[in-house]
């Protein structure tokens, strides 16, 4: 129990980097599907161009992202946080395009039958419309990330992973399995908060 605030702590950066990383991929995600979806991209370039992009990086995993980075960043925060916001990035894209498509191409066209500007069908109809389902994707990226932030952390050097690589390491099989226990306990109460506001929103 005495190692509990320290490995809280970590706990704590962990959390923090994951909802950071999810947050700034997520607004980046948003702009790459509006200019990307079928119903308010710009032009088809730009609509290829986001598919690519949401494509190549949704495809490469978290863990992946972790060792190219090690190489620019080393063993540091910022190639976790950075991984984490890499995958995010191309999830989110994905995901909102859907989202966007499914939900507001009948209100996008009667706007534009109105003669609206393309900014005001955007804040007026395609985010207000699709909101929920957005909500609802961060929502879910931010479980996934902590979950990946465990692992990213003992390839990195942060947060709450590298407290379990070091006592595992040192063959502390006490504190790392307080660790394990410590996470998975995390991992529920946020999953469960997750979907009660989820149901909340939907």
């Amino acid at each position: 129990m005495k190692r509990l605030p320290d490995i809280l702590d970590k706990l704590v950066e962990t959390v923090l980097i994951s909802i950071a990383a999810t947050t700034v991929a997520a607004v980046f995600a948003l702009l790459a599907a509006i200019l990307g979806s079928n119903t308010t991209g710009v032009n088809g370039i730009f609509g290829y161009f986001s598919r690519g992009i949401a494509t190549l990086f949704r495809n490469i995993d978290v863990a992946a992202w972790s060792m190219i980075l090690l190489l620019s960043f080393g063993q540091s925060v910022l190639t976790g946080y950075f991984a984490l916001f890499f995958g995010s990035f191309g999830f989110l894209t994905r995901a909102f395009m859907e989202s966007i498509d499914e939900v507001s191409s009948s209100s996008v066209e009667a706007l534009k039958a109105t003669g609206a500007g393309y900014l005001s069908i955007i804040c007026q109809s395609v985010i207000p419309a699709s909101m929920p389902q957005l909500l609802s994707w961060i929502l879910f990226m931010v479980e996934t990330n902590i979950r990946h932030a465990t692992l990213i952390g003992i390839l990195t050097g942060t947060g709450i992973g590298f407290l379990f690589s070091l006592y595992y390491k040192s063959l502390n099989y006490s504190a790392a399995s307080l660790i394990v226990i410590v996470i998975v306990l995390t991992i529920l109460v946020i999953e469960y908060v997750s979907n009660y506001v989820r149901r909340v929103i939907l």
